[in-house]
């Protein structure tokens, strides 16, 4: 069994959030989403096709991009718990509950 993607992905988007606003350095932020990112992307690469990979991908980076105008609306914690299960959901199902190639 490898990484857990879905943990990954939503641990990355909440964790380089409170680093960021907890440090007030975005950057130092970034590389905590870029981290898990690449871990989650790994593991995706390994255990589905090259086109659910892409889609997962897009759903993790869409996600931190909704998150900002998001958090207008409805408050930042709100907005990145609902990202975060956004991207944990769509990691667990397209990713997590599906054997290994």
């Amino acid at each position: 069994m490898g990484l857990p993607t879905a943990a990954t992905t939503a641990g990355s988007l909440i964790g380089g959030w409170q680093l960021a606003r907890r440090t007030g350095n975005r950057p130092l932020g970034g590389v905590v989403l870029a981290a898990g990112g690449v871990l989650a992307g790994r593991e995706w690469a390994r255990r589905t096709s090259p086109a659910v990979t892409a889609a997962l991908v897009a759903t993790y980076v869409g996600a931190f991009g909704l998150s900002h105008p998001l958090a207008r609306r409805i408050g930042a914690w709100p907005s990145v718990l609902a990202v975060s299960a956004l991207t944990a959901a769509a990691s667990y199902a397209l990713a997590d509950r599906r054997a290994p190639r």
